[in-house]
């Protein structure tokens, strides 16, 4: 992994179209080919991005950019799709490079691991008509807990907890935006799935246009009726 701090602007030329300003940011690129552009807030989330395949091509600014301050452009280009993130380097305040090795991924406790074992099992508790596609679906920036497919074959990606909050809302937020990207799967419909839900993740879920729906473990393990999960 390759990390840099830089004074820079951002623009994403493609089916989405954004600005960010001349700011100092962290810009992360992967050895996958991605790339995320970080600012000192907002948690984990990046406020740019372009997920692989891509490939990055670093050239020379032209006179309007040089007379801006621009020293250096980056083209992030996407493989399928042509979209371009274009970093403006003005100036390069850090620089190094990071052998990370195999990550083994994200290990749940051993309640959220079940309870996607048991969703999986029993998708049709997500609605009638929903069938799973795969549990632990990768997506560039990690994997989404189940991908499934609701009764008209529409895509619904499902993140699970034990105890949902707001960092959970935001995580499969992120999976949205970046899966609702790929022509393939969009449009992706999200659910939030958790034995408790917090009323502050509700609000946010549904203000997102997420599902939010309660699991009963107990029930889904045979241990009680499972009338009584909603």
């Amino acid at each position: 992994m390759r990390i840099v701090v830089a004074d820079c602007s951002v623009d994403y030329a493609g089916r989405l179209s954004a600005h960010l300003p001349r700011a100092t940011r962290v810009l992360m690129l992967k050895s996958d080919g991605s790339i995320l552009v970080h600012s000192d807030g907002g948690s984990y989330k990046p406020l740019n991005w372009m997920s692989p395949p891509c490939s990055l091509a670093a050239g020379e600014p032209d006179d309007e950019q040089r007379e801006a301050g621009v020293a250096e452009v980056w083209r992030v280009t996407h493989a399928k799709t042509a979209d371009q993130l274009v970093v403006s380097l003005f100036e390069i305040v850090h620089d190094s490079s990071h052998e990370l090795g195999v990550d083994p991924g994200l290990i749940k406790d051993g309640v959220e691991a079940h309870l996607q074992e048991l969703l999986a099992e029993q998708i049709e508790l997500l609605g009638d008509g929903h069938t799973l596609v795969r549990r632990e679906y990768m997506t560039a920036i990690g994997p989404v807990d189940i991908l499934a497919r609701d009764s008209g074959g529409a895509s619904v990606a499902v993140e699970i907890k034990r105890r949902g909050d707001i960092d959970g809302v935001e995580q499969l937020t992120r999976y949205l935006e970046l899966m609702n990207r790929d022509p393939v799967l969009a449009p992706v419909a999200g659910v939030f799935a958790a034995q408790e839900i917090k009323p502050q993740a509700r609000t946010l879920a549904e203000d997102r246009g997420i599902r939010c729906v309660v699991l009963d473990y107990d029930a889904m393990r045979g241990m009680r009726n499972l009338n009584t999960l909603f």
